[in-house]
């Protein structure tokens, strides 16, 4: 009864959505096994979405070792994905800011974007279905530091991997990445809009002490490359079952650090081992 409930207010609650937009109420359907896409209009898109979201579901699940667990997303407990016709209709209806592509819900699996929305197939959708997942492994109570979160999203947008192994490996050879403590620690809604030059403490491929001066749009840039290349680093060095058992000792209450030491007993015993890890692993092209 409770889900039946919780069903009934999110469609009235996006049906709302569509009348402040100026579009009819009534929400068209497409099933599959895990995903339920409704739509207003352009059935084609709607099923183009339904079929890339299983893709990348059956994917993701096994990149990270979720595949057991498949059942969680299965009939009332599939996912649902919202598809307004436009992205003007999308964003006075979420009150979402003038950049957004899309938007989710990870507590109650919801994802909500327009019909088109520029990458939403290729990039929004794996990202978001890959936040989803990884929460689904690791709760909502847990230590989950930013970075981890995001990295995990953005390492499963594959058609841009690619590029983005090509990035770190250039700011890891000009000696342009963060410690990881302070990958750590750091708060990047802070720096939104911020201005000036901001200073972190780096390590050279030598091991040597340094300092980088960076603007604010740089630091964020650098941090969001080294949180998805730390991801990367774990899956393809340790495989995706040594990367599952990661997230159950995160679920289960540990904090990062107990979590690496945990899951990776002959490889990771601290943050610095990880690290230094990673290093080695970029100094050998990987």
């Amino acid at each position: 009864m409770k889900s039946n409930k919780q069903k009934l207010c999110l469609l009235i609650f996006l049906s709302l959505f569509c009348l402040a937009a100026g579009y009819p109420g009534d929400w068209l359907e497409k099933k599959s096994e895990h995903f339920v896409v409704n739509f207003t209009q352009d059935e084609k898109f709607a099923q183009d979405v339904l079929d890339a979201a299983e893709k990348d579901y059956r994917r993701i699940a096994y990149d990270l070792g979720y595949v057991r667990y498949s059942e969680f997303w299965t009939w009332d407990k599939r996912v649902k994905i919202y598809i307004f016709p436009d992205r003007a209709g999308f964003l006075k209806a979420t009150g979402q800011p003038d950049w957004s592509e899309g938007m989710a819900d990870y507590r109650n699996k919801q994802i909500v974007s327009y019909v088109w929305g520029k990458g939403f197939v290729e990039s929004l959708l794996p990202h978001e279905i890959a936040h989803l997942v990884f929460r689904d492994f690791v709760g909502f109570v847990g230590e989950i530091p930013l970075w981890l979160d995001e990295g995990v999203a953005q390492w499963e947008e594959e058609a841009k991997r690619k590029d983005m192994k090509a990035l770190i490996q250039r700011y890891y050879q000009q000696d342009n990445l963060l410690l990881l403590s302070d990958v750590m620690k750091l708060n990047i809604e802070n720096l939104k809009g911020k201005q000036g030059v901001l200073i972190r403490a780096t390590r050279t491929k030598d091991g040597q002490d340094g300092v980088l001066f960076l603007s604010a749009n740089n630091l964020v840039e650098i941090y969001y490359l080294q949180s998805v290349a730390l991801i990367g680093y774990l899956i393809e060095k340790y495989g995706s079952n040594s990367f599952s058992g990661f997230c159950r000792e995160l679920r289960d209450g540990k904090n990062v650090e107990e979590a690496l030491k945990t899951a990776y007993p002959l490889h990771i015993r601290n943050l610095r081992e990880f690290e230094d890890g990673w290093r080695e692993y970029l100094k050998t092209g990987g």
